[in-house]
């Protein structure tokens, strides 16, 4: 039971750096479950407390605040963190203290932590499909871009190897530090004109994606005849870059802002209310609002902080989310997600184009990794007339 009055949980996003574009939307679809939670009288009658702080986006700083959160602040259940790097500062920590940790972010897989509750997409979620559509879309040379750490070198790995399956070919592939400049994103861009790829697969984040699309925009790429295709890149990023250096881009992602359902329209209904806008709803915001909600459920049905209780609790359940029904898979902590590839149109909004037919289960080490797979197969979406 709680002693204090309330339910304390632990959240560390970004507000500033060079991931708080991202970070923020987390920290926001977090807070609105934490409201939604709290308005229908908490849990058990104790509303639930956020107790925060901003890691600044500074990788160190992730382990060194959950190790506050746990020790001083005495919390148990951490929400926390967009890159892989930050989550692998705080893991030992979760690990050693036996904390509950929630990472609502689209993550390299490779990894399975009985004190992490992955809510983001596996390779096998985004990356397979994406491969597929990319290769039997626009061609099969393309040009890889990332980001200077652990999720886009290992993310590229994957798709690589995803790709030579099924015929494709790497022509180059370029990591850049979070401190290029514009100057270094204009010679990567120029570079990338001269080679002619089918298309581009960018693993770069934050900052570094808005000056990377801005930058190929610029030297002339054409987003609707070579597209930069992404993993992360959402709306937050594609509102800041305008829809003249978006247009004709490629997201694969669980969720997007203008899916149409019931639930969706309620999350986006009640962010607007909150927020003031919805122009920086990500997927990753949808899954931090959703992680939450579901830790709240176990929560109700375990009636206290008891990590070992909480975790036999959440693995197996479900929840209605904005992206469609989801479920953590009892066998390695993911979640069974939704897919789907969008693409940006002349407004700057994601157009979904494809999809699979259900949710997929989570494969973290890509033990079937086939891009022929029956599951990865995507349908085309049949738009309705405006």
């Amino acid at each position: 039971m709680s002693t204090q009055g309330s339910w304390r949980v632990g959240i560390l996003f970004a507000t500033s750096g060079v991931t708080s574009i991202i970070e923020q939307s987390q920290l926001n679809g977090t807070l609105l479950a934490i409201d939604e939670v709290n308005a229908r009288g908490g849990v058990r009658g104790l509303p639930i407390e956020p107790v925060s702080y901003n890691p600044d986006s500074v990788v160190a700083y992730y382990g060194e605040l959950a190790e506050k959160l746990i020790v001083e602040d005495r919390v148990s259940a951490i929400f926390a963190c967009y890159m892989s790097s930050a989550r692998k500062a705080a893991l030992p920590v979760v690990e050693r203290r036996n904390a509950l940790f929630f990472y609502p972010t689209p993550y390299e897989g490779f990894e399975c932590s009985p004190n992490v509750i992955y809510g983001g997409a596996t390779p096998n979620q985004n990356s397979v499909p994406l491969a597929n559509y990319l290769l039997n879309t626009f061609g099969k040379r393309i040009f890889f871009v990332g980001s200077d750490y652990i999720y886009p070198r290992e993310s590229n790995r994957v798709m690589r190897n995803v790709l030579h399956q099924g015929g494709g070919e790497v022509v180059d592939e370029r990591y850049l530090s979070f401190y290029t400049d514009t100057d270094g994103f204009d010679e990567l861009a120029r570079e990338i004109i001269e080679l002619k790829p089918d298309a581009i697969f960018s693993t770069v984040v934050g900052q570094m994606c808005i000056d990377f699309y801005r930058a190929y925009h610029a030297a002339g790429g054409d987003g609707r005849v070579c597209p930069i295709a992404s993993l992360t890149a959402n709306e937050a990023e594609i509102a800041t870059i305008g829809p003249e250096a978006g247009v004709g881009h490629i997201t694969a992602a669980p969720y997007f802002r203008n899916i149409n359902s019931s639930a969706n329209r309620k999350f986006l209904k009640a962010y607007r209310a909150k927020f003031g806008t919805v122009s920086d709803v990500t997927s990753c915001c949808e899954a931090a609002y959703s992680q939450m909600h579901m830790f709240a459920n176990a929560l109700e049905e375990v009636g206290e902080m008891d990590t070992d209780l909480l975790r036999e609790a959440l693995l197996g359940a479900t929840f209605d989310a904005p992206q469609g029904q989801i479920k953590i898979d009892p066998d390695n902590n993911h979640t069974y997600l939704q897919s789907r590839i969008a693409q940006v149109d002349n407004n700057g909004e994601f157009i979904v184009e494809s999809k699979v037919r259900r949710a997929l289960k989570p494969d973290p080490y890509l033990v079937y990794p086939g891009i022929h797979d029956w599951s990865f197969r995507t349908q085309k979406v049949v738009k309705s007339p405006q």
